[in-house]
Formats: structure tokens, sequence, C-alpha cells
């Protein structure tokens, strides 16, 4: 009954929006990623990913997010980076917007809780041509050109929305999709969940772990692999995810110890996991990239630690860059199609 109830006024809500001049609109175009799942379905690295993709396009992009998680959430907007250093600290970004601007070089990262103002003062001083709305799929206050939509195995094996199952909103929300970004095993399987949803284009969403960088030495490879003994730890959405990919990869994980999602280490955390290492017999700390940003407040570490960030790539790769190439210059605007504008041109 709940979920019921639940899901109608999610359907309302959408349709709401929908409704014309309810949107805001911003002057460049907004490419708008999200998901119908509570919990991590890898997001963050999508958005990075786009971001590299639409620089070496010769874009600006700036990231939009509401910056989950903050300590300090100031009124205004609060940049995270202007696309060439960084300018907030983790207390007023939130982990997701650090990792991103830590990550992604030329790219502007942007927090507020009103994503258009975000996105008003990067095209006016940050010279941005292009936003990435981060988990903006629900996000509806705010118009969008191109919305793409992450969408997993579970979401279609447990179509029930919350509190009965784990959806925002019912699966028929999919539609309103530009495409979908499916983890599937060949392209054929993504088109195919594409088109179950009522989806023109459908493209294959492929996670795989990169090389382990040390933390205190941001950019060196960290020599703990193979029989090396670690403890792994992970304040994620997922955490037993990402330890079952730390033991196919073939790291010998002698304890796994996971933390609510966007968990905020103290120091005493990160003594009290040094002392489990040291109990189960690891040499080492190994942890998420997400992970990353929130325990370095706390180095040095009283053991080695590593993390493992987690790479992204949208498959067949030529073809979706050539839809993004297409669709990145939507500008949603109720008049129709106008000529796109840079700022300052």
């Amino acid at each position: 009954m709940l979920a019921s109830l639940y899901a109608a006024s999610a359907s309302a809500r959408r349709a709401y929006y929908k409704g014309a001049g309810r949107q805001r609109r911003l002057s460049q175009p907004v490419v708008s990623v999200g998901n119908l799942r509570v919990g991590g379905t890898g997001k963050t690295p999508t958005v990075a990913h786009l971001a590299r993709l639409l620089i070496e396009m010769g874009e600006r992009p700036a990231v939009l997010s509401r910056g989950y998680g903050r300590r300090s959430a100031p009124d205004g907007v609060v940049v995270v980076s202007d696309g060439r250093r960084l300018c907030a600290d983790l207390d007023r970004s939130g982990d997701e917007p650090l990792m991103l601007a830590r990550a992604v070089e030329g790219a502007r990262v942007l927090v507020s809780r009103d994503r258009y103002l975000a996105g008003r003062l990067a095209e006016t001083h940050l010279d941005a041509t292009v936003h990435l709305l981060d988990d903006g799929f629900q996000h509806l206050t705010l118009a969008r050109g191109t919305d793409l939509l992450i969408v997993g195995p579970e979401d279609l094996a447990d179509a029930r929305t919350l509190p009965a199952g784990r959806l925002r909103e019912p699966l028929t929300a999919a539609s309103r999709a530009h495409a979908v970004l499916v983890e599937a095993d060949t392209d054929e399987q993504a088109r195919t969940v594409a088109s179950s949803l009522g989806v023109s284009d459908g493209f294959r969403l492929v996670r795989t772990a990169g090389a382990p960088l040390r933390l205190d030495a941001v950019r060196a490879t960290v020599p703990i692999r193979g029989a090396a003994p670690v403890l792994a730890a992970a304040g994620i959405a997922r955490p037993e995810r990402f330890f079952d990919e730390l033991r196919a990869a073939g790291w010998d994980v002698r304890e796994a110890i996971g933390f609510p999602d966007h968990h905020r280490y103290s120091r005493d955390d990160a003594a009290r996991l040094a002392d489990r290492a040291r109990a189960a017999g690891a040499k080492a700390i190994v942890t998420t990239e997400k992970d990353l940003v929130r325990l370095l407040p706390f180095r040095p570490m009283p053991l080695p630690v590593a993390w493992v960030p987690l790479d992204v790539s949208i498959e067949p790769a030529p073809a979706f860059r050539a839809w993004l190439a297409e669709h990145r210059i939507a500008v949603s605007n109720v008049a129709g199609p106008r000529e796109r504008q840079r700022p300052g041109v």
C-alpha cells in the first residue's frame, strides 16, 4: 500500500514539473546523469568519465552537485574546483564533489542546494559551456536537454518502489530518459534493456578496477598486490561489491569492514582500522577513491593505505562518443531549439 502511494506521488511530481514554465532553464546545455535505484550504481565515476569526454571534445564542463553529506552547507554556491585548482575542503564540498574535483582536471565542480544558481555562476564566472547534473534524474526543478539513466540488473529484478523496494520511481519513468546505461555483458543486451524500458538508445556501462594508488604519494603505484594481506574498508552504498571485486582481482583480504555511505571518518576510526589490520595480520589498508578523500585529513596513517579507483567506460565507445557529440548541444527551451551560445561570445 505504502509503495503504491509512493509510486503515485513520484509520478505526480514528475508530471507537475513537466508542466509549462515549472522548470528553470540555464543558458548552456545540461546533461543529467541519474538512476532509479537507491544506493550505489556508479553515478559519480560515470560523471567523471563524461566530464573527460566533454573536455576532449573542447568543452568546459561544470559538474553541478547537491553535495550530500557536507558538514557545512552555507547558503549560495560552493565552488569546489574552478577548473584549475581546488577551492574547498571536504566539510564544504562533500566527498563525491571533492573526489570529482581531484579526479578530473579541467572540470568545474560546484555544490549548492540550488543547482540552477550553481549553473548560472558556472556560466557567468567560470566560462562553462555545458553542465553535468550529478544524480539528476529526480531533480526536476532544473530543465535538461539530455537525460542519461543508469540501469542495473537489480532494477529489473525488483521493480518495487520505496519503502517496499529500492526504486525511487516506477520503472515507467525510465521512458523519460534519452539513453540508458546498462551493466550488461554485451551491447545487444544493453539495447534490449533500453527497448524494454521504452528508450530508443542503450549503451553498456563497464566497470574496471584501476591500478591501486598510495595515500601518502597520490600518483604512485602501491607495491602491495597479490598475496600481500590487506584489510579492506569502505563507506559506500554497497561495500560488499567493492570487497568482492578486490577478492576477484586476487587481493588477500584478511578482513572487510563496511561503514554507512558517506561515513565521516574520525582519527579514532583511522586508529581502529590500523589496530584491526594488525590483528588480522594485514600489512596495509585498501579502500575506495570516495573513502580516500575522507581519510586525507588523517595523514600519515598508522599503516600504509591504498585506494583502488573505479574506472568506468561506456561501450561501444565510438558509438557513444558520436551520440554524446550530437546530444550535448541540446538546450531545453520552451520556445524550441535555438542557437547555442558560449559565455562571453
